[in-house]
């Protein structure tokens, strides 16, 4: 089987659309942007810690994608708090090991989301964060509530006014 898609490997490689290529070269800038001042405001102030390492993976979305439904404000908020909430909850209240909470955490987390149609793909991995930091409550409040309040007003104003997106989707 790999032999054959290897041998088609030139038919369906990868090519530089050069449409995309702006997109491209926007959403690299606006993330180096964003999580640049997440990342200054963790260790250049005393605010507290801004920084999560799914909100990387949100920023492709919310510039690469900012249409898809995973990528509206509601899903990046409430995707990344009932996942970081979820594995604050297992970490501190399922006494196992790591090796069964995290996929318990990270399960569970992605159930609720899809269940409360809040879906945020990055936010997936926050369980795993989350267990393995061994982090406190106060989490929920920064990174986490503080960090995607953030990242979704810069996304609001570099799609809307910026790229002269319509984001927020209005449907």
């Amino acid at each position: 089987m790999y032999f054959i898609a290897f041998r088609n490997f030139k038919k369906n490689s990868i090519r530089i659309d050069m449409g995309n290529f702006k997109q491209s070269t926007l959403a690299g800038i606006f993330s180096v942007i964003t999580i640049g001042i997440l990342t200054f405001l963790t260790y250049r102030t005393e605010f507290g810690v801004f920084l999560l390492a799914s909100f990387g993976s949100s920023m492709v979305l919310l510039y690469g994608y900012p249409e898809s439904p995973f990528a509206q404000p509601k899903n990046v908020f409430f995707g990344h708090l009932v996942t970081a909430m979820v594995g604050l909850l297992v970490l501190h209240f399922v006494p196992f090991p790591i090796f069964i909470t995290i996929p318990l955490a990270v399960g569970l987390g992605v159930g609720i989301m899809i269940l409360l149609n809040v879906t945020h793909p990055p936010a997936g991995g926050n369980p795993i964060i989350v267990i393995i930091g061994s982090v406190s409550f106060d989490y929920l409040l920064s990174p986490v509530i503080t960090g995607s309040v953030i990242i979704i007003i810069f996304a609001i104003i570099v799609n809307r006014f910026i790229l002269k997106k319509s984001y927020p989707s209005q449907k």
